[in-house]
């Protein structure tokens, strides 16, 4: 997705930068998969496994030796992707993958869909309005998924990769970066599209290594008002009966 302005019927003029709206854009040329592998296992070969189970429910009861393992009913979080060190002799060596893309508010793409279809020959301007919607793709989806698993990792030994896309990232205000992987908590994978013979290719931009606490900060992106501004607003609104 990206923002367009009307200058007449022929020519859409693009503003804004291309937004990531589903997570399978970040799949283009296994590229994501090498970077992350190189970066965070010394190998840009690594296997690659989706959607293991991470989060089970929890038992009102504690389990107990001999107790069945939980059932596919039983998990109610996962971890997008699990990257896997090939050599067997460097034992299981391993890092977890997020990727977060962006939702969007505004009209739904079927829109779009019926008129491409009633209009295949024509390059068409957007029918609807629909913006990226930052708020609920950091703190609403990404930040408890983070705030989960990135602890449990880390007791662990592992760390947490997280691939977004340079707008997104954008988003994230005052993150402190650290100079090394063994000091951080989790590892961002800033990716940038390039347009090659008419068609956006990912590509790299840089990773950057953060704690969670300051990721937390970045992603919710705001402070408190001051308690009396605060109390000015809410005597504003009871004066407006608003």
């Amino acid at each position: 997705m990206r923002q367009y302005r009307r200058e007449n019927e022929a020519a859409p003029i693009t503003l804004g930068e291309v937004v990531t709206t589903c997570p399978a854009r970040f799949f283009d040329s296994g590229e994501v998969f090498r970077w992350v592998g190189g970066v965070m296992l010394g190998t840009e070969s690594p296997e690659v496994l989706g959607e293991i189970p991470f989060l089970q429910k929890l038992r009102s009861e504690v389990p107990q030796e001999g107790d069945e393992e939980p059932g596919e009913g039983d998990f109610i979080g996962r971890i997008d992707n699990i990257l896997v060190h090939p050599d067997p002799t460097a034992g299981l060596k391993w890092c977890a993958l997020e990727m977060q893309a962006v939702y969007f508010s505004g009209r739904s793409m079927a829109w779009e869909f019926k008129d491409i279809e009633a209009h295949p020959e024509e390059l068409r301007f957007p029918t609807q309005k629909r913006r990226p919607d930052f708020r609920s793709s950091g703190p609403k989806r990404l930040l408890p998924q983070l705030q989960t698993k990135v602890p449990e990792l880390s007791r662990w030994g592992k760390k947490m990769a997280v691939c977004v896309d340079e707008s997104f990232f954008g988003e994230l205000v005052g993150i402190e970066e650290v100079r090394h992987l063994s000091n951080a908590d989790l590892a961002w994978f800033v990716v940038r599209y390039e347009l090659i013979d008419g068609r956006y290719q990912l590509r790299p931009k840089k990773h950057v290594f953060s704690k969670l606490d300051s990721t937390v900060k970045a992603l919710t992106g705001g402070i408190p008002l001051p308690q009396e501004v605060f109390e000015r607003l809410i005597r504003e609104k009871l004066k407006s009966g608003v």
